[in-house]
């Protein structure tokens, strides 16, 4: 489903992604895990198209994701949702005019259909009764919320997070957490940036490891927890879980 062949992307001198290599496939849940600076964040956008490669290739379906190519690009990049860290809802729309935006300014639906999709979502996380609120009458987790059901309506073949839970109060971490889950448990394409290591451990099919820049291992989530085969996450998890 998504083929990443020999990315690099800098930001001045700074070497964020150095000759990045991976496949996703459908239905599979991958998290981008490692410590702050790692690159995780940059590859996840670069994946969508919000940070464009300095080097490399990326293929969706088999077919590249061209930015030159701007109708065909524009396409494929609707089918990605993207979760940001800071939700990124609009302060001055309610939560169900938030989810129905871009279902009528990008993909020309009638109000009425774009409304219909929205309560769906928002019934599916749990927000039926907040369709009337403004993002400021919310918890985080509410907006996080909120911000997946929004990704959800445009229905994404994949499903990208940056490291959607960080910027929440532990006891809203949970709630999402949920959402997501449910979300795997319905075979949907995951790409997650995340720190949640137990979210890593217990719901991805495969941990992807970054270290400056570079992929440093790829294992399944089981094997990479109970037996990490590099120094660098041997020591990485050493830090995270401890006696």
């Amino acid at each position: 489903m998504i083929k990443v062949e020999h990315l690099y992307k800098t930001f001045g001198t700074l070497e964020a992604l150095r000759d990045i290599n991976l496949e996703i496939d459908e239905g599979e849940i991958v998290c981008l895990i490692g410590p702050s600076g790692s690159g995780k964040s940059t590859l996840c956008r670069c994946i969508h198209g919000l940070e464009k490669a300095d080097k490399g290739a990326i293929y969706l379906d088999d077919e590249k994701m061209d930015p030159k190519n701007t109708a065909k690009y524009y396409e494929q990049r609707k089918k990605m949702g993207f979760v940001f860290q800071h939700f990124n809802l609009f302060a001055n729309k309610t939560v169900l005019e938030n989810c129905m935006l871009a279902q009528t300014s990008v993909a020309g639906r009638s109000k009425e259909e774009a409304e219909n999709t929205a309560m769906e979502l928002l019934t599916r996380v749990g927000l039926a009764d907040k369709r009337d609120e403004y993002p400021s009458k919310l918890s985080g987790g509410q907006k996080q919320r909120v911000a997946i059901a929004r990704a959800l309506c445009m229905n994404p073949e994949v499903m990208l997070f940056d490291e959607p839970t960080s910027a929440l109060d532990p006891e809203m971490i949970k709630e999402v957490l949920d959402v997501m889950k449910d979300l795997g448990a319905q075979d949907m394409t995951m790409v997650v940036v995340t720190h949640e290591m137990n979210f890593a451990r217990k719901v991805a099919d495969r941990v992807i490891f970054l270290d400056e820049g570079e992929i440093v291992e790829i294992a399944k989530s089981e094997d990479f927890f109970a037996d990490p085969q590099t120094e660098r996450a041997k020591n990485f998890l050493s830090k995270i879980f401890y006696d």
